[in-house]
């Protein structure tokens, strides 16, 4: 990344800490340069742990990071969201609920407008009101945020929510795929995420790249490649859409390990089930991956060495 790119960068850092920390815009493009050149860290990532830092100088959260009142904020549509540490203002329907994996998250799930759909998330010491799935409303001073090219938004202490009157239609914004499943990549089967609030990068060697060493919580996911003979798409199955793919539960992935001492063997018997057969997935785009919201199983078989031979050349 050039220099004028991480200028562009250090300074919007510089601007949300102008007020509490007395930094140099050329201190936080040596941070970032360090990190995105010496390390190849992302972007995104350098930013959030640049910015962590500078939030423990200041004895800071994060939510208490610029965006004022939310008076001066633009106003956008959800498939505008390119960015992360941005903060808006958006106007759309709650179109699902999730179960929340952390005490500090009230709220969790995906709100969408007509553009397309994105995650969301309400901390709980932000103390808002509960947001209800079917209506619309206008969510003013979110921050942006992005992890693996999956962008979302935070509701924070700072954020007004008001409801609308009016229905907020929700367009489609996914694609579909179809083909053989030719691979099922590393960092399949049954692995462990970050435990941490909000976090859910997975551990490499029980590490996480932003929180160091933790007990890792365990999940189930395959990073599978479609082939339909003229290109090949990269697909992430989330635990759900693994079960109902492989009809392996997670329960049943850890039983599986524990027995054999080997998580490995998850991803093994499910190469056994699911290589070589043909699907049809349908779901959003996140970076290079297509994410898996609905999934059928189609008919026929591809030959074991084309499989083969179309794994390796991926």
């Amino acid at each position: 990344m050039t220099e004028s790119d991480l200028r562009t960068h250090a300074t919007e850092i510089h601007e949300q800490f102008s007020d509490q920390l007395q930094i140099d815009v050329d201190d936080v493009v040596e941070r970032l340069d360090t990190l995105v050149n010496d390390y190849q860290v992302p972007i995104s990532e350098a930013r959030r742990s640049v910015v962590n830092t500078y939030l423990d100088e200041a004895g800071m959260d994060r939510d208490q990071l610029g965006g004022g009142d939310g008076g001066g904020n633009e106003q956008v549509n959800v498939a505008d969201v390119d960015a992360p540490e941005e903060w808006v203002d958006v106007r759309a329907t709650v179109v699902e609920l999730w179960e929340p994996r952390a005490d500090a998250v009230a709220q969790v799930g995906l709100l969408g407008d007509e553009t397309g759909t994105i995650k969301f998330t309400k901390w709980s010491k932000s103390d808002l009101p509960s947001l209800e799935e079917g209506k619309s409303y206008a969510l003013r001073n979110v921050v942006t945020d992005e992890y693996q090219g999956r962008f979302s938004v935070k509701l924070n202490r700072t954020t007004t929510i008001e409801e609308l009157d009016e229905e907020i239609e929700v367009g489609d914004d996914s694609v579909e795929a179809e083909g053989a499943l030719v691979d099922i990549q590393s960092g399949s089967g049954l692995i462990k995420r970050c435990p941490e609030d909000d976090c859910t990068r997975v551990l490499q060697n029980g590490r996480c790249s932003e929180h160091g060493e933790v007990e890792g919580e365990f999940d189930l996911r395959i990073k599978g490649v479609l082939d339909d003979g003229e290109e090949v798409t990269e697909v992430i199955f989330d635990e759900e859409a693994t079960e109902e793919l492989t009809g392996i539960s997670l329960e049943e992935g850890k039983e599986m390990a524990m027995d054999a001492l080997d998580t490995t063997v998850v991803a093994d018997e499910m190469r056994q089930k699911i290589l070589g057969r043909y699907y049809r997935v349908r779901g959003p785009t996140f970076g290079r991956y297509l994410l898996a919201d609905e999934q059928e199983r189609l008919t026929g078989a591809v030959d074991a060495d084309e499989i083969l031979i179309k794994a390796r050349s991926i």
